[in-house]
């Protein structure tokens, strides 16, 4: 019969080894972790909210450049070591749980009153990455920027402009809400367990809501994903029952065109004219 053994730490408390259900890739190399926290530049006043911290790889050395931090963590057994060790660089808050259901806005509202937005940060898990980034253009409007370690491959997908084959839906959906610059890219060996791809770091900050042209975002949001769902179809047969050709022809795009080959702007164009009607 088999015994279950619990798991093996170091001396500060945090299992030796990731749990590879949560996707958790430990930030260790300390010449990036300079570098993103250099990117992310905390100034005083600022609210900065961490998402995944880890074994606080970025959460310590931010501590120690801002003096305090909020951290969302899921996996509870980070808790107590994160505490523990973060009192010797400065104030940790915990909230414990799935970032997945945190609500940024009432956060931003309860941290930052003043000027009603956060900072997020942090080392997204790989197989999250697109859901928590659709969780926070959510709430955009409480965000002031957001600086995020993802997979090199969904930094590409993010910037991607029109008639690249990366461009689709996470492109059009985060560039009509925010300005999207990858800063860098992170090699597999700064990271414990090394992960099989590159990793790179990019600066999300949401636009002025003067400034974002969405006028129905459900309608958007449905354009888009419509469009993209079966992406080598035409706009024409992409878009049935979203769109009749006459409607695409209206917004400017040509209803022979793939979605691939569509600004951000004609995807805005076309679901305010359909929000119109």
């Amino acid at each position: 019969m088999s015994r279950a053994y619990p798991p093996r730490t170091d001396a500060a408390g945090f299992a030796t080894e990731a749990k590879k259900h949560l996707g958790q890739n430990f930030l260790h190399e300390k010449g990036v972790i300079a570098k993103i926290v250099q990117a992310i530049d905390p100034k005083p006043g600022d609210v900065v909210v961490e998402i995944g911290p880890g074994q606080g790889a970025l959460t310590f050395p931010l501590l120690q450049r801002h003096g305090a931090l909020t951290a969302i963590e899921f996996d509870r057994d980070l808790h107590a070591p994160l505490q523990a060790a973060a009192r010797a660089h400065g104030t940790l808050r915990l909230v414990e749980g799935d970032v997945l259901g945190v609500d940024f806005s009432a956060l931003a509202a309860e941290l930052a009153p003043a000027d009603g937005r956060i900072r997020l940060v942090g080392n997204l898990p790989y197989n999250l990455s697109s859901p928590i980034l659709f969780h926070a253009l959510d709430h955009a409007g409480a965000i002031r920027d957001m600086h995020f370690m993802l997979q090199k491959e969904v930094v590409e997908r993010m910037a991607a402009g029109p008639g690249s084959k990366v461009y689709g839906r996470l492109s059009v959906m985060l560039q009509a809400y925010c300005a999207v610059t990858p800063l860098f890219t992170v090699p597999p060996g700064a990271f414990r367990p090394a992960p099989k791809v590159d990793s790179a770091v990019v600066r999300l900050v949401p636009k002025p809501a003067d400034r974002i042209e969405v006028a129905d975002r459900v309608m958007f949001a449905h354009v888009v994903r419509a469009a993209f769902g079966q992406r080598r179809k035409t706009l024409r047969n992409a878009l049935q029952g979203v769109a009749d050709a006459s409607a695409i022809e209206a917004a400017g795009l040509r209803a022979d065109a793939r979605a691939e080959q569509v600004e951000v702007a004609g995807f805005i164009r076309l679901a305010n004219l359909l929000a119109s009607r």
